[in-house]
């Protein structure tokens, strides 16, 4: 699947349809690993409000509380978004264009995953501790997702490779290949 800046990998003797078929199966496994993380998230989030100790959640905890139950309900629909439309749009010879509409709903999702693991980690964290740990804490984890997720694959992908190998020299090449 193309992501953006990235140039699409076209395999020898790949038809169209067969690129779209593999990028289509590479996106669905990949939403199958993140969406297992959500769904426990949302399932422990969903069981909070029934514990003793929510009730002594203050009020702003109670809102943050909304706030990430909410995020886990979005994250939830956009990364099985893709899932429902393949099934809706199964045989219909639509599958470049579901690739192309699952790459951004994937990619919406997994922002969605950031922000809300980032506001568990905030509720949790200002139920037990205050001040600048919380603080700390949370813009650790909100920038931890921020550059390993979107800001480092999106920096390498604009650098053109300046550290790939030749791989494809003719006769008498230093026998190195770009890889």
């Amino acid at each position: 699947m193309t992501r953006p800046g990235e140039a699409e990998t076209v395999r020898p003797g790949e038809t169209e349809a067969e690129r779209d078929d593999r990028n289509l199966i590479e996106l669905l496994q990949e939403l199958r690993v993140a969406g297992l993380g959500v769904q426990v998230l949302f399932g422990f989030l969903l069981s909070i409000p029934f514990t003793t100790r929510f009730a002594t959640l203050s009020r702003a905890q109670h809102g943050l509380y909304v706030l990430t139950l909410v995020l886990a309900a979005v994250s939830t629909a956009l990364l099985l978004a893709p899932v429902a439309y393949h099934r809706l749009v199964f045989r219909q010879h639509r599958k470049e264009r579901l690739v192309k509409d699952a790459n951004v709903l994937a990619l919406l999702g997994l922002a969605a995953v950031g922000l809300d693991v980032s506001a568990a980690v905030l509720l949790v964290v200002s139920y037990v501790d205050r001040g600048a740990t919380v603080v700390l804490v949370t813009l650790f984890v909100v920038c931890l997702f921020a550059v390993l997720w979107f800001v480092l694959p999106l920096v390498r992908s604009r650098s053109r490779f300046p550290h790939a190998q030749r791989t494809d020299q003719p006769e008498g090449g230093s026998g190195h290949r770009w890889r």
